[in-house]
């Protein structure tokens, strides 16, 4: 991430707010229409835009639960769609091949950081 990007990020949530194994949703950024989410495993932290890219719909058939029930997969609610966790891959479903968008993410004294105008 260059230094200029570094200066137009924003908070997204503590590190330790996203359950461990679990994931996070979140609402857009001021003027944002699409939210984000966030995957954790460990000490590993994976956001990506709360958009399917089959229809553009939100991830999360109840707020906040955006993944598989044994934790391997994201799954888009809408049609079923699985995809992976470490890079967002449509494993399964009508998007196939394709991925979510993925957002940078930096880890700073514990705190999840954004770029200002992810999910924008």
């Amino acid at each position: 991430m260059s230094a200029d990007a570094r200066e137009r990020l924003r908070p997204l949530c503590r590190i330790d707010d996203i359950p461990d194994g679990g994931a996070r949703g979140f609402g857009p950024a001021p003027g944002g229409f699409t939210g984000l989410f966030a995957v954790r495993q460990g000490g590993v932290v994976r956001a990506y835009v709360n958009a399917c890219p089959h229809l553009g719909v939100p991830l999360d058939w109840v707020p906040g639960r955006f993944l598989s029930t044994d934790g391997t997969r994201i799954l888009c609610a809408t049609h079923g769609a699985e995809f992976r966790i470490a890079d967002g891959h449509c494993l399964r479903g009508p998007c196939l091949g394709d991925r979510l968008e993925a957002v940078m993410i930096e880890i700073r004294e514990g705190v999840v950081l954004v770029p200002e105008d992810a999910g924008l």
